[in-house]
């Protein structure tokens, strides 16, 4: 039996993250080179209970991105996401005199198109239906100073508690649904409800279940008439506006509730996490499932993330790691070397560790160093979000690339400039030129001699005669 595990690894891309937990905190994972192993870099704010990051919405552009995170106290931060300046802060609580813990922010989105670089728009929506759009005028200086107006104001159910809510791709549509709340999809631009699911029926004892959405997602950013919705009965619905108002597509998911779900770029699969750590991608044109990602997860799954760019999906959750996985081998990224007992690893093999018993011809105990490969940074609290910084270059993998780059120009414009040369021949030298006159000669000797034989043999014949 082998003593060490020998996984093929591709290693960790160069890739940025940020991590939002129960306590408040927000952490920057990166990883550099070619084959890197991330690592924190960078942590933001102070670990406070009562600022749980509830929900973030990330505008990653090039230039002056932004990032808004919403906390448990219900206070909304716009934060740069290059170095962890807060630019504005503002409570989202009403005049009803309601608590934040009984009307807690569960939507938040940061919008993106038409965004200049001193303000911004922004989305929020609490548990009891209460949604509102702001205008933020983002003062780089000062928080304090920042001007910060309503526009719009709606409700969105008249009862049950919103769970979760998400914003198209072109950030005209929203979808919103929860517990006791049917999933309805908003026209942002008029604060008009355009479409709502209908109810589902009963069952064979007449019993009528209220629905429990817990996680939701448009299927591609182009088309919004399309989106997927997570059940808390282990279920993944796909609901088309333009077809009917029940799912025109339904499937179960092992035996806990779907808590995460997200979309990828190809417009037809998509990536599901549920309360047990296990996580898998469908194929939402048959329903069928493409395949579990391999590793288990040892909490509940709360936020998926696909990278804009590389093959590459981050998962954390309750288990306070986050992870890293390829897309295509649906495995691990990157590893990490350990050291461990022998008996630890010959349970893993399956083999006796007693003394009496042992195949091995060492003792039982001795610690020895074997790889495994795994792609998983622990944080230390529960997460609750995450996102990638699709914009994030590594500068040693960029210099290393602009060098090869400028070798390869230069290696071109000499040979453009250089030309052809012309090829020069050899000069014989002047043994091997006496050798070919010699063996010419020798052979024009040979060729007379055998001319005046046959004469003289033809002479001789003529006398004879």
């Amino acid at each position: 039996m082998p003593r060490t595990t020998t996984l093929e690894c591709p290693g960790c891309p160069p890739l940025r993250a940020l991590t939002f937990d129960s306590l408040g905190l927000i952490k920057v994972i990166e990883s550099r080179g070619e084959r890197g192993t991330p690592q924190v870099v960078e942590r933001w704010g102070d670990p406070v209970s009562s600022k749980c990051v509830l929900a973030a919405s990330f505008d990653d552009r090039k230039k002056d991105p932004l990032l808004a995170v919403a906390r448990k106290n219900r206070e909304v931060e716009v934060v740069n996401p290059l170095n962890g300046e807060i630019h504005v802060v503002f409570s989202n609580v009403g005049e009803d005199g309601v608590k934040p813990e009984d009307d807690a922010i569960s939507g938040l989105h940061l919008f993106r198109r038409e965004r200049s670089s001193g303000s911004c728009t922004l989305l929020t929506c609490t548990s009891k239906g209460n949604a509102s759009m702001r205008s933020i005028g983002v003062d780089k200086s000062t928080a304090d100073s920042a001007s910060i107006s309503v526009t719009k104001t709606w409700k969105v159910c008249g009862s049950g508690n919103v769970l979760c809510s998400k914003v198209d791709g072109s950030e005209n549509y929203a979808v919103f649904g929860g517990k006791g709340v049917e999933v309805n999809l908003w026209d942002l631009e008029n604060s008009t409800k355009i479409w709502t699911a209908k109810p589902p029926p009963k069952n064979s004892l007449g019993i009528f279940t209220p629905s429990w959405f817990t996680c939701t997602t448009f299927l591609s950013n182009d088309d919004h008439r399309k989106f997927l919705a997570g059940t808390n009965s282990h279920q993944v619905h796909l609901y088309d506006i333009s077809a009917q108002r029940r799912p025109v597509l339904s499937f179960d998911f092992r035996e806990t509730a779907i808590k995460a779900i997200t979309e990828d770029q190809d417009g037809h699969t998509i990536y599901t996490g549920n309360g047990s750590g296990d996580l898998a991608s469908f194929d939402m044109r048959t329903g069928k499932l493409l395949g579990c990602f391999i590793g288990k997860c040892s909490g509940s799954i709360r936020s998926i993330a696909r990278h804009p760019e590389l093959p590459v999906i981050a998962s954390c959750g309750l288990d306070s790691y986050l992870r890293l996985w390829d897309i295509k081998t649906r495995q691990l990224l990157s590893a990490m070397k350990v050291e461990t007992p022998m008996y630890a690893e010959m349970m893993l093999w399956g083999i006796c560790f007693k003394n009496q018993s042992c195949q091995c011809k060492i003792a039982c105990g001795a610690v020895i160093s074997f790889d495994v490969w795994v792609m998983e940074v622990f944080l230390k609290q529960h997460l609750t979000n995450v996102v990638f910084d699709s914009n994030f270059v590594d500068k040693e993998v960029a210099a290393t690339a602009q060098n090869a780059n400028e070798i390869q120009t230069t290696e071109v414009q000499t040979e453009d400039e250089m030309g052809t040369l012309p090829v020069k021949r050899k000069k014989a030298s002047k043994e091997k030129r006496e050798k070919k006159k010699k063996s010419e000669e020798s052979k024009e000797t040979i060729v007379l001699k055998s001319k005046k034989k046959s004469r003289k043999h033809k002479r001789e014949i003529c006398d004879d005669s």
